[in-house]
């Protein structure tokens, strides 16, 4: 009797550490902290790596419609540096910046949520899960921010627009293609945001349980750099054709003739026009910058979970 009585309340008590958690992650206060620590986490990686995004851009925009030698990551610094100076590689770093605070806080924001909305709902959190909240919290992210990664391109493509600034580029197009330009790319952009977060998310929090499990790594840093490398190579290998197509229809005109229809349209013209590795264009600079990128927002982002009171991803 004594016995059941201690597991019950051994198992209540479980319970209520468990809802409490809960109760606290959904409290003001608690969602606060937890998009801000990811939006800030996600603005330093950015500003970090914002010259290789720069660069990946114009990678990817080489010889459209054409096959043809490409210039490599390291020829094409060379190019920019002569002919637009340093500051060209920071093109585009104020949107970039509002973008990661929105999208990123919002993107590594509504993971935990969801994963633990599947867990309730079907009593579950395996990789599929995982896998799942990852792409409903980047899809949702990316949709509600592709505006200012619209903003974002086109000023890194073209340095004579850095004088204008982002609001007056935003009116120039809102004027001449109208508020919907704002969202061209948006379903590209929300599956490449959803295969991101889902690989990269699923990824690191897969690594880390079974790096805890099978090697004598603990919670801290080694472990967050082990695990964050492992997400950032797999989702580059995963987005890498999904952002070259966000990044043409991105950067494509209503007026151009032959313009892409849609994201299917665009896969298919890039593959027939150039081939496989057109899909692939600027792939090392995306490695470069997203592997960097996904190592310092995942430290940084548990550091700042740490100092503000909440539990590891």
């Amino acid at each position: 009797m004594d016995g059941n009585s201690s597991s019950r309340n051994s198992s209540l008590s479980g319970a209520f550490k468990f809802n409490q958690k809960r109760i606290s992650a959904s409290s003001a206060s608690g969602a606060l902290y937890h998009f801000g620590t990811s939006g800030i986490s996600v603005a330093v990686a950015t500003g970090l790596t914002h010259p290789l995004d720069v660069l990946k851009v114009r990678l990817q925009m080489q010889l459209v419609g054409q096959r043809g030698p490409l210039i490599g990551m390291g020829p094409l610094f060379v190019q920019v540096m002569k002919n637009e100076g340093p500051k060209s590689l920071y093109l585009g770093l104020t949107p970039a910046l509002t973008r990661s605070l929105l999208y990123g806080g919002l993107r590594l924001g509504l993971y935990e949520p969801s994963k633990y909305a599947c867990d309730w709902a079907f009593g579950s959190n395996n990789i599929l899960f995982k896998i799942a909240s990852g792409a409903f919290a980047g899809a949702i992210s990316t949709a509600l921010t592709n505006p200012v990664e619209v903003l974002k391109v086109r000023l890194q493509m073209n340095s004579d627009l850095r004088q204008r600034g982002p609001i007056a580029e935003m009116r120039r197009i809102v004027s001449k293609e109208g508020i919907g330009a704002l969202w061209k790319g948006v379903g590209p952009a929300s599956v490449r945001a959803a295969a991101l977060t889902a690989s990269q998310l699923a990824t690191y929090d897969e690594s880390k349980q079974i790096l805890v499990n099978w090697t004598p790594l603990e919670e801290g840093f080694y472990l967050h750099l082990t695990s964050s490398t492992i997400a950032g190579l797999v989702s580059t290998l995963i987005t890498a054709p999904i952002d070259m197509v966000k990044t043409r229809l991105m950067l494509q005109r209503e007026s151009v003739v032959g313009s892409y229809k849609n994201g299917f349209h665009c896969a298919y013209q890039v593959l027939h026009t150039e081939g496989p590795r057109g899909l692939y264009k600027g792939g090392f600079a995306i490695f470069a910058r997203l592997g960097p990128q996904t190592t310092i927002t995942f430290i940084l982002c548990e550091k700042l979970r740490k100092l503000a009171g909440l539990n590891a991803i």
